[in-house]
């Protein structure tokens, strides 16, 4: 643990290096266009993703790398542990001069994060954790809420459901679904669901940040996630205290 503790102090100061680059560079003036499936990228995603790159290998030459902004490489299937970044979660927020948006870096051994940081410096945060060493907000250690039920659960999101506007709580949602998931670490959020495929770079490193506070994480159907996949992906996303995970499952199986 002391190991992997002094390993995260240094991708700490990585990813504070990456998310300065960012800052110096949001709101300004920079190119961007749109990418095939309609998401949006800038040049500064790929700078900040060429300095990670760069700091990050120089920490751990032997791992892999698999980033939003790097094409992949069936070798990172071979290493025992990888680095999984997203250099700016949340892009479209960047872009459009808004906060919600972070730097996400986690490395993964064996299948499983054991490093996970989120630098937001539009909003003055630093979300880490270390697998079996907790969550923390700088020097604040996260804990998930107590909310069990469905009804009065707070979630972030533009909008619910229909069906669900009575039983839940729309909150505030940053672009960034790491920030959104580390929202549910904190207990400033208490659920965060989706069916959609998710690409693991966006969700690595705060589904251990949640985990570590106490959350239960899983994909839409309940299987508990696992990373460096030929395919990095999973289909949906169920992060919530263990007793509303399970009601939500339940609810979802129901219908």
């Amino acid at each position: 643990m002391a190991d992997l503790g002094a390993l995260a102090d240094a991708v700490e100061g990585v990813a504070a290096e990456a998310g300065a680059l960012a800052m110096a560079r949001w709101r300004g003036d920079f190119a961007r266009w749109g990418k095939a499936d309609g998401s949006p990228v800038c040049e500064v995603d790929l700078a900040v993703d060429a300095l990670l790159r760069e700091r990050l290998s120089a920490l751990l030459p032997d791992a892999g790398w698999l980033s939003e902004e790097t094409t992949d490489s069936a070798d990172r299937l071979g290493r025992e542990r990888l680095w999984v970044v997203d250099p700016i979660d949340g892009t479209r927020d960047y872009v459009r001069g808004r906060r919600g948006w972070c730097v996400s870096v986690a490395l993964v051994e064996a299948g499983r994060p054991v490093i996970g940081v989120l630098d937001a410096p539009a909003r003055a945060e630093r979300w880490r954790a270390v697998a079996g060493g907790g969550a923390w907000l700088g020097d604040r250690p996260l804990r998930v809420s107590g909310q069990a039920a469905l009804v009065g659960a707070r979630v972030p999101t533009d909008a619910l459901p229909r069906a669900e506007r009575e039983l839940m709580v729309a909150v505030a949602k940053p672009n960034s679904i790491a920030l959104r998931i580390a929202m549910v670490a904190a207990g400033e959020a208490d659920m965060v669901a989706t069916t959609r495929w998710g690409n693991e770079w966006d969700v690595a490193a705060a589904v251990l940040l949640a985990s570590e506070a106490g959350a239960t994480v899983s994909d839409a159907a309940g299987t508990a996630l696992a990373f460096n996949q030929p395919r990095p992906q999973a289909l949906g996303l169920l992060v919530a205290p263990p007793a509303l995970h399970a009601a939500a499952l339940s609810r979802s199986e129901q219908q």
